[in-house]
């Protein structure tokens, strides 16, 4: 059976103090990426960009048919231009004049429809417009909300990572007292089970939190202090000691 001083032994639980110390950096970090705001909130800046991107193309939409309708009725007052240039000038038979201010009556109507018709392409496109602003607000603020909470969190884990990588050291630097052979035996333990020490503490395993049986009791209080034994249900190593008995 594995070996090492009693005095060894009991300074593995620094170590262990240290590892668990780690762990619960660690899942104080992986709680952080987890933050139940984000979903949501990357959810919402989705969603209101989508509904940006229809108004977008309604804006889009209404602009062109306020052009076209600008452009109807500017060939109309155009052609009316022209007609009237050609009846004030008096020149042309009788009946070709009475037939050009026809024309000209005809094309004043259809001006007066097409001005109608610009008249909601305009209030159309004005209000596609407006609605499209209000959704690029709600999206700038949707992103700023987002934008705060993944700073929080980037801020807060870069605390957790230098407060790590502070621990790993000090773990590192604990670690290298020890005789290698010794140090393995916890870490395989440690990487298997996620306990490498634990206390004897009264019959009860530190490791597991649960009471060892009668006869493993019995086995432990035979082996030599020097002898490295574990936990039957933690399979980490007990560290034992007469005051914890």
């Amino acid at each position: 059976m594995a070996k090492a001083a009693p005095g060894e032994q009991m300074r593995l639980l620094e170590v262990q103090v240290l590892d668990g110390k780690l762990r619960g950096l660690d899942v104080q970090a992986k709680e952080l990426k987890e933050d139940p705001r984000l979903p949501d909130l990357h959810g919402g800046v989705t969603v209101a960009k989508s509904d940006l991107v229809v108004l977008d193309t309604a804006v889009s939409d209404a602009q062109r048919a306020l052009t076209k309708s600008e452009d109807d009725v500017a060939a109309v007052v155009a052609r009316i231009e022209r007609d009237e240039a050609k009846l004030n000038s008096g020149t042309g038979l009788s009946k070709d004049l009475m037939a050009l201010q026809s024309e000209i009556e005809s094309l004043n109507h259809r001006r007066g429809d097409l001005e109608d018709t610009e008249l909601v392409a305009m209030e159309t496109f004005e209000e596609a417009v407006t609605r499209q602003q209000a959704q690029r607000e709600l999206v700038v603020q949707m992103q700023a909300v987002l934008d705060e909470v993944l700073d929080e969190v980037r801020s807060k884990l870069g605390a957790l990572k230098m407060e790590r990588d502070a621990t790993l050291a000090e773990r590192a630097e604990l670690a290298a007292t020890f005789a290698p052979e010794l140090m393995a035996i916890y870490d395989r333990a440690l990487a298997k089970y996620g306990v490498g020490a634990a206390r004897l503490f009264h019959g009860k395993s530190e490791g597991s939190g649960m009471h060892l049986s009668a006869g493993d009791l019995v086995e432990i209080k035979k082996a030599a202090p020097d002898t490295i034994v574990f936990c039957p249900d933690s399979g980490a190593i007990l560290v034992r000691s007469e005051e914890w008995s």
